[in-house]
């Protein structure tokens, strides 16, 4: 099947605009961006036979598959029958999947009044090219479904190749040790799952109003989508969400495409987890391997990247217990009740039930152990519990599966064979489909229920299983429990819903003994206990359902979106890289022709410069100033316009070494505590010379913690101390900084210092010292000579920097600064600053020196 929705994968690093297949439909709400046009005839009669969108926002959710039901029409079968749940093609049948999360999580939303919402995804059957048109017009219009059309192969490759093949075993913690395992890392499976990615874009490209609509992607089929959508539209209002388990970064780090899948993730503006241990393991990945801070605020857990602030999300999807208990009040669920009741409880057999998808994490195999455990250890049990263990189909594919179907046929034989008698097995294994009534009638009638899994991203089971067993009064009277509801759960440790279930018995499932033992304890509870824990269960289940992890994931990406319309976007870089850059609309990249054309037209100029990480670049291991710095420095000094300082936390004898080649060079040292204004003078301190008898009280606490982090070091200046943590784990160096932090503060709070913590560091120096009196006293300085600065320059990096642009930028209406003086403060990088100005890097500060150099030199030449 040839898809008019493939597209080429050159696109992705060309950055060309993709070219739209169906723009000629009528699809609601078409946007009307620049340089994109519309084909859409805009006659009023055809538009009246679009579906009716009212202009309140609009939520497209986007997953890997539609929750479309459909089933293609016998030969003969002429039905054209449309209803609100049903509608019909000439070949296909549709229907909605009542049972998909995508289509629960709108009625959780308020239904069809509420909110607007257009889905986006695949169908799990293939449509022939010559009937792709008629039933993409038929979904959209009755059932508001964009469905994504995929050749064949390439559905194969992306979904049971690269998904399943790849992501999803690492995900679950597999490592590709052996192409068996998990399978090696495939560069075609790879540009599949690129293209698929690509193709939904443009579908989503279709039916969307970037200004108003938000965008909800799920799960890891769809990783890179974000950064497709945030390439068209900068200010796209995106969330996406983890259904998976995110794995450590040890793990996550063997992945060759790391970094283009988190990139990817990052160009969305709320990202969900189920637990917070997956959170806490992307947020390591991100600092680990990109470099990334992140702190939380008011209980909101925001990462920084490029100017804009990705959220975090962190909670459990719920289920719909509308459905569920109406599934309950069927007939048809009576009837499989008492049926159940018949067959073992009436027999005094207690059901034990497990129920899941028959795939190498379920943990089915290790289950079935633990029952074989428990009925060697408790003989007593033998004849009188029975293991029900529904095997769901394994979604992927691929010899593993196979493997774990095979041992899992020959553990069921091997018990019942070793355990069973005349017309008792201790295990049901039933490997057909079930409706999902019938599923339900064995939560209703099971004792205990078991989930196993080795690795779970959520796992509903225990959910559905607690709201069964709630029951209603038919039930209740069928299973003479008089409103005495009773749930028994043992579950994973390593599954998304073990955190919730506080009364649960959670378990190893790798340790065989354990889970046995937990068999036969849930077995022996007694019965007020078993009651006390199902309405704990049950208070929690009840009140965190679908609706309400949808309502709350919308809420937060509405706060997360707030700042879309104050900020300036743009994106830059290539391909997969591809990042927006947001800014506050006062904060701009500092012009090269601006500031040289300044630069040229005044006299009177002051030029305050830090230095690591702003003229040397963050990470170099020889701090000293290069040859050409100390060049470009000497030229700026020779003018006699200029008065120029280098402003640093370094020490003055560390200063004075490096740049004794600079006769006329104002130096600050300590942040600003030593100051000489050239080569020629002696240094002289800011303030008050400092006692220093605190270093006895701070030193031992830095050295506990020198010994205790690896890599970290401590640098005892004449005024300061400065424990640093540049080469130690990111994530243990800034644990213990905030440690350290708080240590410091508690021991040195009748001191005469001030404990700052920066970037890497941890630092205790004098109160009142900082690089802004060092701004001032410069400004003070020419002001008392008659020759107040018509042009500021101050560049920094850091948080210390900040108060060098206070003082700067708050000069302005003083008598300190010329009249209309030209002002620039400047930081380094793209952060929340109180500079108005940024460069990226620590070359363009050079590149812009070296620019202002040749300005100076050209003057004095003349």
């Amino acid at each position: 099947m040839v898809s008019r929705s493939y597209s080429n994968l050159l696109e992705l690093a060309s950055g060309d605009s993709p070219t739209f297949g169906r723009m000629n439909r009528q699809i609601p709400r078409i946007m009307a961006m620049a340089g994109i046009m519309s084909n859409i005839d805009n006659d009023s009669k055809e538009n009246a036979s679009s579906p009716d969108l009212s202009p309140k926002d609009r939520i497209i959710i986007v997953a890997n598959e539609l929750p479309i039901r459909a089933q293609r029409k016998p030969e003969t079968s002429t039905s054209t029958t449309t209803t609100s749940t049903c509608c019909s093609s000439k070949s296909w049948s549709f229907s909605w999947n009542e049972n998909s999360l995508l289509l629960q999580l709108k009625d959780g939303l308020g239904g069809h009044e509420a909110t607007d919402v257009i889905y986006v995804g695949c169908l799990k059957e293939e449509i022939h090219p010559n009937e792709q048109e008629e039933v993409y017009q038929l979904l959209l219009e009755n059932f508001k479904c964009v469905p994504t059309f995929l050749p064949l192969d390439l559905y194969g490759r992306y979904y049971h190749g690269f998904c399943k093949q790849q992501l999803w075993p690492l995900f679950h913690y597999m490592l590709p040790l052996s192409p068996d395992l998990g399978g090696r890392f495939d560069r075609s499976l790879w540009q599949a799952y690129v293209s698929v990615n690509k193709i939904f874009a443009d579908r989503i490209m279709e039916v969307i109003n970037p200004e108003d609509d938000f965008v909800w992607v799920h799960d890891y089929h769809l990783m890179v989508l974000p950064t497709f959508l945030r390439k068209r539209f900068n200010r796209v209002k995106l969330g996406f969400f983890l259904h998976s388990p995110f794995p450590s970064s040890e793990i996550y780090k063997t992945l060759p495409i790391r970094e283009e899948l988190l990139r990817a993730l990052l160009n969305s503006d709320l990202i969900g987890f189920h637990t917070f241990d997956y959170a806490r393991h992307f947020l390591s990945c991100c600092s680990r391997m990109l470099g990334l801070t992140y702190e939380s605020k008011r209980g909101y857990i925001g990462l920084e990247y490029y100017g804009r602030t990705v959220s975090i999300k962190i909670l459990p999807v719920g289920i719909h217990m509308g459905q569920l208990q109406s599934v309950l009040s069927l007939p048809e669920t009576e009837t499989k009740v008492k049926e159940l009741i018949e067959e073992y409880s009436r027999k005094g057999r207690t059901m034990l039930l497990g129920v899941d998808d028959m795939d190498i994490f379920k943990g089915i195999s290790l289950k079935l152990l633990a029952m074989e455990q428990m009925l060697t250890q408790h003989p007593e049990w033998q004849g009188k519990v029975v293991l029900v263990q529904i095997a769901n189909p394994a979604r992927g594919k691929g010899k593993d599966v196979k493997e774990m179907q095979a041992e899992t046929y020959s553990t069921v034989k091997r018990i019942n064979e070793t355990f069973g008698r005349p017309g008792y097995d201790p295990i049901v294994l039933i490997d057909a489909p079930l409706k999902f009534y019938e599923r339900v009638a064995y939560y209703v009638v099971a004792e205990c229920c078991l989930v196993t899994a080795v690795r779970d991203g959520m796992n509903l089971i225990p959910y559905e299983y607690i709201v069964s067993r709630q029951g209603n009064e038919k039930l209740d009277k069928i299973l003479s429990n008089h409103n005495n509801h009773k749930s028994m759960l043992v579950v994973s440790e390593f599954i998304g819903c073990s955190p919730s279930l506080s009364g649960a018995i959670r378990v190893n499932p790798w340790n065989v003994d354990a889970v046995a033992d937990a068999m036969d304890s849930a077995l022996e509870v007694a019965e007020p206990e078993k009651q006390l824990r199902h309405e704990k269960h049950y208070k929690y289940v009840s009140t965190h359902d679908v609706g309400y992890w949808a309502r709350s994931f919308l809420q937060d990406l509405e706060r997360s979106c707030s700042e879309h319309g104050r900020r300036r976007c743009w994106g830059i870089g290539f391909g997969l890289s591809f990042r927006v850059v947001a800014l506050d609309q006062s904060f701009r990249k500092l012009s090269m022709e601006h500031i040289v054309s300044a630069y040229k037209r005044t006299k009177t100029r002051a030029i305050l410069l830090d230095y690591d990480d702003t003229l040397m670049p963050q990470g170099s291991i020889d701090k000293r100033p290069s040859t050409k710095s100390i060049e470009i420095l000497n030229t700026l000094c020779r003018d006699k316009s200029n008065l120029v300082f280098i402003v640093s936390a370094k020490s003055r004898e560390t200063l004075s070494d490096w740049f004794s080649p600079c006769e006329k060079l104002g130096i600050a040292a300590e942040h600003g505590y030593f100051l000489r204004l050239r080569k020629a003078e002696e240094w002289e301190d800011c303030i008050a010379a400092a006692d220093c008898t605190w270093k006895q009280i701070a030193e031992p606490v830095m050295e506990l913690y020198t010994e205790t982090t690896d890599g970290s070091t401590i640098e005892d200046k004449e005024t300061a101390l400065v424990w640093s943590y540049e080469d130690a784990d990111p994530d243990f160096g800034s644990c213990q900084a905030k440690e350290l932090l708080d240590h410091l503060e508690s021991v040195l709070a009748n001191e005469p210092v001030t404990v700052k913590r920066g970037q890497n560091y941890v630092e205790v120096k004098p109160q009142g010292v900082s690089k802004g009196l060092i701004a001032r006293r410069m400004l003070t300085m020419m002001q008392e000579k008659g020759t107040p600065p018509e042009f500021v320059l101050c560049i920094g990096d850091d948080r210390s920097d900040e108060d060098m642009f206070e003082v700067i930028c708050s000069s302005t209406e003083g008598p300190s600064i010329a009249p209309r003086a030209e002002v620039f403060a400047c930081t380094v990088g793209q952060k929340p600053s109180k500079a108005k100005y940024y460069l990226d890097d620590t070359s363009e500060i050079v590149r812009l020196m070296h620019g202002l150099a040749s300005v100076s030199e050209q003057s004095m030449s003349v």
